[in-house]
């Protein structure tokens, strides 16, 4: 009886495990859109990674030329302007990349982490709750990094 009973619990568990990796995959993954193939793009992003603004601006902006309905090119060219102290012109894309997808979540983390620059929590908390809402049940990379974004504005 006891050796059926472990089967029976080994069996539920590998069962468990395979659900829980269907909705966790849920989770994953950026938008894919066309202009993520872009020699720009790429090179848009490269930019972005070695921190230098004003090329990735300069790319993107012609990237989001080409593709104006771009979700992930005009988060990135907000991501961009961002960083270089731009905030108006950030604003401007990441509204944009929502009004193409309104389920984009890196813009929601990105336009969050905009709002706590202009110490406006509300807004960012708001951002907070929509990717609570887009990546349930279980929270995806970018909740979690708005979360500590919004946890550590609250303890300065």
């Amino acid at each position: 009886m006891l050796r059926i009973a472990r089967h029976l619990f080994e069996g539920f568990a590998i069962l468990s495990l395979c659900l829980l990796g269907s909705v966790a995959s849920a989770n994953l993954g950026d938008t894919d859109d066309s202009a993520t193939d872009d020699p720009g793009f790429v090179a848009g992003k490269a930019a972005i990674e070695s921190g230098d603004w004003a090329t990735a601006i300069e790319v993107l902006s012609k990237t989001a030329e080409t593709y104006p309905d771009s979700a992930d090119t005009h988060n990135f060219l907000g991501y961009a302007y961002r960083q270089s102290g731009n905030l108006d012109a950030a604003f401007r894309h990441y509204e944009r990349a929502l009004e193409i997808d309104p389920s984009h979540k890196p813009t929601h983390e990105y336009l969050g982490e905009a709002y706590l620059m202009k110490n406006d929590l509300s807004s960012a908390e708001q951002h907070l709750a929509e990717l609570a809402r887009l990546c349930t049940p279980i929270p995806c990379e970018e909740y979690k990094e708005l979360k500590r974004a919004v946890d550590a504005f609250k303890t300065q």
